[in-house]
Formats: structure tokens, sequence, C-alpha cells
């Protein structure tokens, strides 16, 4: 830190500015790999003197820039956070980088994306408190770079004004990202179409396994989806870590046998150095031994037959192997052909489930279809009922005309007939009573006329009267009707909802008993696999006592032909016999070891076998639980469509309600009082 502390000083003189004596102090602060410049308020030139040094410095493996105001409104703050991006394209130790509360805009996400492309070190990128999200295009470079980066492993976007545009190029970006584990977006814009683009995006990411979104207006429903694949993930990464330590173990305990083996030949080959010495010794003192040795020749021949017994035996536990590696390649065999057998029987199944789930959501169409057709005939009938009320309130309405009518024309003869008896007095008063009579005749005519039209007035008002009561009556019952076939429209509806989760919980519970007979098929696969390990390390142990028993064989046959190096020929090629036939069991038993290893290589496959079966397993049960979440979905629209449609009824049949009442409201008597 000393020399990158004297290197910020020369290259501020250079460009003719001083050097800041708070970074200066940070810097003979700080500790060894970490440079922290929070809260420093950073000139120009000390982010071009930062950015120079940068690349060529390789202790720095933290840097910490919060609150430094490296993009403030002016556009010489903007320039020195580009210079100090730039520089860092170029480093290759850095690992933690924190540009936290620094307002960057779309210059800063410009450059954020160039550093993204090209740095290969930086694992940790923490950007909270920016506006990264307020330009869509210089965002979209920002997605761009982070799709393209190999190294990022952690990443911190809260608060950045992310929209859910924003967030559509994010799952571009993570669809190509292979590396990034921990995403945070916390307190952003996204919405609805930004949490369901990133839902989306998740199948093609296997290797992020943190996603927050809270605080974005995400629906619930997005969120449990996006936090059901972080847990996919988190679990396949979990069961990477676990594979690859148990990869770990196992290479360091077959590199711990190898060093053990090769400790074990090095000493070996001591012992049969000074067993060699020894003998060196031993031939000097045979000559005084060739007496015993005569005597013990009968020994050795008895001891011989007992190596032909037990080269028989070795031969016949050489067969009982190679029995073994039979059958296990028939296990071998019989386990691919079930594998073969079980995809086959699991691609029916989904086959059938699909064309199930078809004919159910045709069904429904059908229902739905029903229902529609008969909310049709309803409001046709409606509207018939709604024609006869108008024409009925038409005819009520001429009735009324032809009373006003009928009474004008009453009140006019009445005038003239009083005009009529005016003039008879002026013409002759000695008719007074001749004309009153008449006239009193004449009145009296007018006025049963008046009441005999009047009563036929009321009859016909009372006829419309009971008329429209039965219109009424005949409305109810329609109602009534229409409501009981909604009723049953309903209860159809709820029992097909019953059914469809009814056949979704079977089909669930025939899954789990797959995946149940799986496990178990799976389990009795490994439990076959320790056996085969277990005869593998009896072969081997057999070996091994074997290979001692040859070597010590091997030991003796040379301490007899150093013995016996002065008889006769016969001995000789009796010795070279033994030999050529030990040698022989020699290759039988190394041929066993290669069939060993064999029977390990078959294990190994074995193993890799059942990986690959538990990893598609896997995929497949996150298919079907993709399929069950499309599947619910579709029926949340479905309901939803319905609940609309009833509101709809609901609606009209509160319309019709309301002019039935406004029209029975209307009182017919007043109507027929003639105008004053």
């Amino acid at each position: 830190m000393e020399e990158f502390r004297r290197s910020y000083s020369r290259l501020c003189k250079e460009s003719g500015a001083e050097p800041q004596e708070a970074v200066l102090q940070q810097l003979h602060q700080l500790p060894r790999g970490r440079l922290d410049l929070a809260t420093q308020s950073l000139t120009v030139d000390t982010c071009r003197a930062l950015g120079k040094l940068l690349p060529r410095e390789t202790l720095c493996t933290e840097l910490v820039l919060s609150d430094c105001m490296l993009s403030e409104e002016g556009g010489q703050a903007r320039q020195g956070a580009t210079l100090l991006l730039r520089g860092l394209c170029a480093n290759t130790v850095l690992r933690f980088l924190d540009l936290k509360g620094n307002n960057l805009r779309a210059t800063g996400a410009a450059a954020l994306g160039k550093l993204l492309q090209q740095n290969k070190s930086i694992q940790s990128l923490t950007l909270e408190w920016n506006n990264l999200g307020t330009w869509d295009d210089a965002f979209a470079t920002f997605c761009g770079g982070l799709a393209a980066n190999g190294t990022l492993q952690q990443l911190d976007l809260r608060n950045n004004q992310i929209s859910h545009k924003g967030a559509e190029e994010l799952a571009l970006a993570l669809k190509g990202n292979a590396t990034l584990q921990q995403l945070d977006l916390r307190w952003n814009n996204i919405g609805l179409l930004g949490g369901r683009a990133l839902m989306n995006c998740l199948p093609s990411n296997r290797t992020l396994w943190r996603l927050d979104l809270a605080g974005n207006n995400i629906p619930g429903d997005v969120l449990r989806a996006v936090e059901q694949a972080m847990g996919h993930n988190q679990d396949r990464l979990t069961t990477f870590q676990e594979n690859h330590a148990r990869t770990h173990v196992l290479s360091r305990e077959v590199q711990r046998l190898r060093e053990e083996k090769s400790k074990q030949f090095l000493d070996l080959m001591e012992t049969i150095d000074k067993q060699r010495e020894e003998m060196a010794k031993s031939s000097r003192a045979s000559a005084a031994r060739i007496g015993q040795l005569q005597e013990a020749l009968n020994e050795r021949h008895s001891i011989i037959n007992a190596l032909k017994a037990k080269l028989q035996m070795t031969e016949a536990a050489l067969a009982l192997s190679e029995q073994k590696a039979q059958d296990l390649g028939e296990l071998l065999a019989t386990a691919e052909r079930e594998q073969l057998s079980l995809s086959q029987r699991q691609a029916k199944e989904r086959r059938l489930e699909q064309q199930e789930a078809a004919e159910r959501e045709s069904k429904l169409l059908r229902d739905l279809s029903a229902a529609n057709e008969k909310n049709l005939l309803l409001q046709n009938q409606v509207d018939e009922l709604e024609g006869k009320v108008k024409c009925q309130q038409e005819q009520l309405f001429q009735t009324r005309q032809e009373l006003t009518s009928t009474s004008a024309q009453l009140k006019m003869r009445a005038i003239q007939a009083e005009e009529r008896l005016d003039m008879e007095k002026r013409r002759s008063r000695q008719s007074l009573e001749d004309s009153e009579s008449l006239r009193i005749k004449e009145v009296e005519h007018m006025s049963r006329h008046l009441e005999e039209s009047e009563r036929a007035m009321q009859e016909r008002v009372q006829r419309l009267e009971a008329v429209r009561l039965s219109l009424e009556e005949e409305l109810s019952r329609v109602k009534a009707a229409a409501l009981s076939e909604r009723g049953q429209a309903e209860e159809e509806l709820i029992k097909a909802k019953s059914q469809a989760r009814l056949e979704e919980q079977q089909r669930l519970a025939h899954l789990e008993e797959k995946l149940r007979l799986l496990v178990q098929a799976r389990d009795e696969a490994q439990g076959a696999c320790l056996q085969q390990k277990q005869a593998v390390v009896e072969a081997q142990t057999r070996a091994s006592q074997l290979g001692l028993q040859l070597e010590g064989l091997r030991r003796r046959l040379e301490e007899l032909q150093q013995d016996l190096s002065h008889k006769d020929e016969e001995r000789v090629a009796e010795v070279s016999r033994v030999r050529v036939e030990l040698q022989e069991q020699n290759g039988r038993l190394q041929a066993e070891l290669a069939a060993q290893e064999a029977l390990r290589e078959k294990a190994a496959a074995l193993e890799r076998q059942l990986k690959v079966m538990a990893s598609d397993h896997r995929e497949a049960l996150l298919d079907r639980e993709s399929e069950n979440a499309s599947l619910r979905e579709k029926l949340r629209l479905r309901e939803a469509e319905i609940a609309r449609i009833r509101d709809e009824e609901a609606q009209r049949a509160s319309f019709l309600q309301n002019a039935v009442l406004a029209y029975v409201q209307g009182s017919p008597v007043r109507t027929l009082s003639p105008p004053k």
C-alpha cells in the first residue's frame, strides 16, 4: 500500500493537482489487500490517478467506493466515474467492488456494462442506492455486460429505479449468465410484468439460488414461484457441493492409497534387497548344508505338491470370480433394461396425463359454452318480457289519450248545448218550459253516456291491470327458473372443480408413489453397488494374500536354486519347471487383478448412471411442478371469468328489477285524472 500511495501522489502532481489528504490518510492506514475510500468526495484527478494505478495493482482484492459522489449532476464527476471504471476493466485481482450511493445513471450504467464484459476477476458487486434503471438503453447495456460475464457471483441492485422493462432485460441476461448465485432487487419498480419475466427466465438458469424481490409490487403467487425455483436451484447447488466434496474425499483417499501402495512397494523392494544379501550369505554356507538339503528334498517335494493344490484352489477361486463378474454383467444388463422400461412407462403416463388434461379442459369449455347459451336464452326471454311490458305501456298510454279525448268531446258538447239553450231562451221565452225539459233530458242523456263511458274505461283499466299482474307473475317465474338454472350451473361448476382437484390429488399421489419406487430402486442399486464394492475389496485382500504367498514362494525357490546349484541337471530341470508354473500363476493373478480393475470401473459407471438417473428424475419433477403451476393458473383464470359472468348476470338482473319496480311504482290512477 505504501508503493500505491507514492504512485498516487506522483500521478496527481504530474497532472497538476494536489493529492487529497483524506485519500492519502486512508491509503496509509488501510490493511493489506483492502482499499476503503467510503464517504470520500473523490475529484476527477483522483479518479484518473486511481484508474491508471488499479490495472497494475496486484495486492488490492477489495475496493470500497460507497458514497463518494462519483456521479453528480456535473459532467466532470461523471467523467471521473468513467475513468475509474475504465481502469478497473484490466484489473485481474479485484474480487469485491462496492459503489453504493453514488447516484450512477446512464453513463455509469454503460461503463459498468463494459466493466462486467471485460473484467474476469470481480465476484461481488454492490450498486445499492443508484439510478441505473432510469434509462432503459443504458440499463440494457449493463444487462448485456452481465450476460457476457463469467465470474460475478453476487450482485446488489437495491433502490435503482428498475422498471418492468429493466426487469425483462435482466431476465434475458440471467438466461445467458451461468455464474451469478445471489441477486438482490429489493425496493425497485419491477411490478407484475417484470416479476413474471424474471419468473419465466429462472428455469433456464441453474446457478442462481437467491433472488430478493421485496418492495416491488409483485403478486404473491409470482413471489412463491420465484421462491420455489430458488429452492430447486439451492437444492441443486447443495447436491453439487456434496458430490464435489465426495469426489474430493475419494480423490484424496485414492491418493492416500496410492501413496501407501508406493510405500509398501518400496518396503517390499528393501526387504527383497535384504533377502538377496542374506541369500548371498547363505550361498556361501550352502556347501555345508548339502547333506541336510538332501534329506529335506522329500519334504520340499511335499511342499511342491501342496503348492500345486493351492494353485488349483486359486484357479477355482478365479473361476468363481469370473462367474461373479458374469453375474454382475447380467445384473447391469437387467438394470439397464429396467431403466429403459421405466423411462418408457413414464413417457406413456406423461402422454396419458396430457390427454386427460386436454379432455378436462375441453369438457370445461363445453360446460362454459352451455352456460353461456343458457344465459343467452334467459337474456332473450327477459328481452321478450321487456317488449311485452313496453307494448302494455303503449296500450295504457293510448287508453289514457282516448279517455282525455272523450272527456274533451263531452265538455264541448255540454258547451254547445248551453249555447243552444241560451239561443233558444233569447228566441223564445214562450217555449221555455219545453226547451227546459228538453235540455234536462239531453243533460241526463249526456250524463248517462258519460257514466257508461267512464265505467267502460275503468273496466278496461282493470283488465290491463290484471294483464300487468299476470306479466309480473310470469316474469317472477322466469327469474326463479333463471336462478335455479344458475344454481345448477354453479353446482356443476363446483362438482367439476372438486373432480379436477381430486384428479390432481390422485395424480400427485401417483407421482409420489412413483418417486418412492424410484428411490427404492435407487437404494437397491446402491446396495448392489456396495455389495459389488465389498466383493472387489475381498478380491483385493485375497489378491494381496496370494501376492504375499507368491513372494514367499519366490524367496524359497531362490533359496532352493542357490542351495541346489551344484546338483544334477534333473533337479535343475525340476526347479525350472516349478519356476515356470509359478510364473504362470503370477500371470493368472495379474489377469485377476485386471479383471478386478474392470469390475471397479463398472462400479464407477454404475454410480455415474445412478447420478444421471437422479438428475433426470429431479428435472422430471421440476417439469411436473411447472405443469401443475400452469394448470392452477388456467383454473384461476377460468374462475375469474366465471365470476365476471356472474357479476354481469347480477347487473342485468338488477337492471331488470329496477325497470320492473319503476314500472310498478308508476300509479295508473293518477294518469287517468284529466288535466285541469
